[in-house]
């Protein structure tokens, strides 16, 4: 684990990218916001891009993916994605990000120098979302920021992971009481949608009993939640457990994960 740096460079519905680096490799798990706010990001913790190896895509919708098309013109990164979520993107043939994608099922694996990446299945309204297990010697560290509710395959690929970054989308009064129109609520609230405060805190009870010991709380809601009320009911399925870290991951700043 000598040199390993997880960092949540910015997690919200703005744009959502995670940094995995060693002393040998460097990955990065979504690409959204646009070229220059990423890469600005990863200056600002003291990386370059062009030290990128690979990046992996949870899924093809704008805040995990808009940065793509301009960052592949300049720097030709692999990226990593499933064959459902490319095609809905809708890639340009001749443009270099189609150059630079390589296509995956839905549970596939990557090897890097010192990193290894395996997805997972979550649930959620795109072609097809997945999260990820990666593993740098013995340090495990899992990924699931799009779903709506705990897929079993999600569950067994975050369980026994050191250090999580999960989703704790919203507080499901705020948003009912809340001013979204009726659709867009059943559509948070769907098996599709997006996970909550009290469906997280169900998650983090579980995977702190296989030994997890670091929670980021990941793509927050502006409108229907707060870092407060998210870090409270997730906290407070983890009273008992030693050793824990709890956080929020911020929506458009650096947070600094392990």
């Amino acid at each position: 684990m000598t040199g390993l740096r997880i960092i949540s460079l910015y997690s919200g519905s703005g744009g959502n990218a995670t940094l995995v680096s060693t002393k040998t490799s460097t990955i990065l798990i979504d690409a959204g916001k646009s070229a220059r706010s990423l890469t600005a990001a990863i200056e600002r913790v003291g990386l370059d891009v062009d030290k990128i190896d690979a990046i992996f895509i949870t899924h093809e919708h704008t805040d995990h993916i808009s940065a793509l098309t301009v960052l592949e013109k300049k720097h030709p990164i692999p990226v990593h994605m499933t064959e459902m979520s490319a095609k809905r993107a809708n890639i340009q043939k001749d443009s270099p990000l189609w150059q630079h994608t390589v296509v995956h099922p839905p549970r596939f694996s990557v090897e890097l120098d010192g990193i290894s990446v395996s997805s997972f299945c979550t649930s959620h309204d795109s072609a097809m979302s997945v999260g990820y297990r990666v593993q740098v010697g013995d340090f495990l560290f899992g990924i699931a920021t799009d779903t709506g509710y705990v897929t079993d395959d999600m569950k067994n690929g975050l369980l026994g992971c050191d250090a999580v970054l999960i989703e704790s989308n919203h507080d499901e009064e705020m948003l009912l009481t809340g001013p979204y129109p009726p659709e867009l609520k059943k559509r948070i609230l769907s098996r599709t949608g997006h996970l909550s405060n009290k469906d997280c805190a169900a998650l983090a009870s579980e995977l702190a009993k296989s030994g997890t010991k670091r929670f980021a709380l990941g793509h927050l809601s502006e409108e229907n939640n707060t870092p407060e009320m998210a870090t409270k009911t997730v906290g407070s399925a983890l009273l008992g457990f030693e050793g824990i870290s709890l956080f929020a991951a911020c929506p458009d700043s650096e947070t600094v994960i392990i």
